[in-house]
């Protein structure tokens, strides 16, 4: 098993940079509360010498060909691989995710880079119809030097989507993963450098977020800023980029919706939705959460729903046997029981779970039906191992529900009615629809919400394009 390091970097302009005297950040393993180490916060000094460094970068690997940036990006994924057994303990160690799903996470990211390595070849412009002698071209070129925020929930694999395609486009990256998992973000760092990505073109810093973003998105170096993380931090981020007229990648939070109709393959669906729900301990921006189920099947399906969840194994994530792990950090088990709580206080039924368990930051897989709508839980998104069960008549009463919040990243919907699938694929209001799955994210399919769920996307073409702007050339 992986040792967690003594030591913990980050890397400016070629170097990695120790404590020094810095602040630190202590990394705690929430399932044990131990203190893993101290991890080094940049100052304003290193994050200056950061973006001089990503300026002087950008100038220099846009010009690389296109073909050796991608057999860099390919080299990248090639490491990876290779080191995924020594990543994903970490990354369970930091996070606290079971092992298995560790190992997933980290591999997925291999083939973000691989895609991403093809997809740099296809940045493609266009010539428009003109007067012989006469050209009107479209190219499309890198943005410029970028700064990226990603959260604790998934730390390599939403890093590895934003340098990735950064790095794809020609752009230069400065990265700033979340404080609390930077062994595995730093571990991933590595696999960049040691695929030959310049030193300055690829950083890596920890900080203070506030003081990192507002120093980073206020330098006229960023042309782009990339975000994954809560509403309100995303919206304070888009007023600090209006001040420069930054480009924007938005990838905010959820409330899914799960549309749940009497004609689909129940037990097929109730397996599904209790593997898919207590993932990450439902700390996925996309966890299905909202179970709007028809009136035929409720009772049914509210039963089979608590019997599964019932069963799942909440552990150390090292365990091979837990099927669940802790929440992330301290704050997360007691923000959820107020919800439950609440919830329980308005009515609802807690038909499974609903508390604490013993040591670390565990919290029980809760099943909660009959919830009443005026229930906090309803409007706001739980954000850990919670699931809601209503039910509903008719198809329209169910999106109503569906599309009555403020945010729209993704949305599901179980039927075996070609027309209904149809229909409520159209009408759902969010930026990715499963039907009859859970499976929104793959490398090569855009990523990313509607409403206040974010703007633009990660993943596909449209992750590419959002690191290039378009330049029309006229030759008379």
């Amino acid at each position: 098993m992986t040792s967690y390091p003594k030591t913990l970097k980050f890397y400016v302009n070629g170097s990695w940079r120790s404590g020094d005297g810095r602040d630190t950040h202590a990394v705690i393993n929430p399932a044990t509360g131990e203190t893993l180490a101290e991890l080094p916060l940049a100052n304003a000094a290193d994050l200056d010498e950061a973006l001089e460094a990503a300026e002087r970068g950008f100038k220099s690997w846009r010009d690389v060909d296109v073909n050796k940036r991608a057999a860099t990006l390919h080299k990248i994924a090639d490491l990876i691989r290779e080191r995924t057994d020594d990543i994903a303990p970490l990354l369970t160690m930091e996070q606290g995710k079971p092992i298995a799903e560790a190992k997933g996470e980290v591999a997925s990211c291999a083939g973000v880079f691989d895609y991403f390595a093809e997809e740099a070849k296809r940045a493609y412009g266009r010539v428009l119809v003109r007067p012989t002698g006469q050209r009107s071209l479209v190219l499309k070129q890198p943005v410029g030097p970028v700064a990226a925020f990603s959260p604790w929930n998934f730390p390599v694999s939403l890093m590895s989507k934003k340098m990735a395609a950064a790095l794809a486009a020609g752009c230069s990256i400065i990265s700033k993963p979340p404080e609390e998992t930077p062994a595995c973000t730093i571990a991933l760092m590595q696999c960049v450098i040691d695929a030959g990505v310049p030193a300055d073109a690829a950083q890596l810093v920890y900080g203070v977020p506030d003081m990192v973003s507002r120093h980073l998105i206020g330098s006229d170096v960023v042309r782009k800023v990339s975000f994954t993380g809560s509403v309100p931090v995303g919206k304070h981020l888009l007023k600090l980029c209006a001040d420069g007229v930054k480009r924007t990648t938005m990838e905010l939070g959820g409330h899914a919706p799960v549309l749940v109709f009497d004609d689909c393959d129940l037990e097929k669906t109730l397996d599904l939705a209790a593997f898919t729900k207590f993932r990450n301990a439902g700390q996925i921006c996309i966890s299905p959460t909202r179970f709007y189920v028809q009136e035929g099947i409720y009772d049914a399906f509210a039963k089979g729903m608590a019997e599964r969840t019932a069963k799942v194994k909440v552990g150390d994530g090292l365990d091979i046997d837990s099927g669940m792990g802790p929440l992330a950090n301290a704050r997360r088990p007691d923000a959820v029981s107020a919800l439950v709580e609440d919830a329980r206080s308005k009515g609802a039924n807690v038909m499974t779970g609903g508390e604490r368990r013993e040591g670390g930051n565990f919290y029980r897989p809760t099943v909660i039906s009959d919830v009443p709508m005026e229930a906090d839980i309803m409007s706001h998104e739980p954000f850990g191992p919670v699931a809601l069960i209503r039910p509903f008549k008719q198809m329209d009463e169910a999106l109503e529900q569906a599309n009555r919040l403020p945010f729209g990243l993704a949305g599901y919907a179980f039927t075996q009615n070609l027309r209904t699938a149809n229909l409520v694929s159209d009408a759902m209001e969010v930026g990715m629809v499963g039907m009859n799955s859970f499976a929104v994210s793959s490398p090569d399919a855009p990523f990313g919400g509607v409403k206040e769920s974010g703007i633009g996307s990660e993943g596909g073409p449209e992750g590419l394009e959002s690191y290039l702007v378009t330049k029309a050339v006229h030759q008379f």
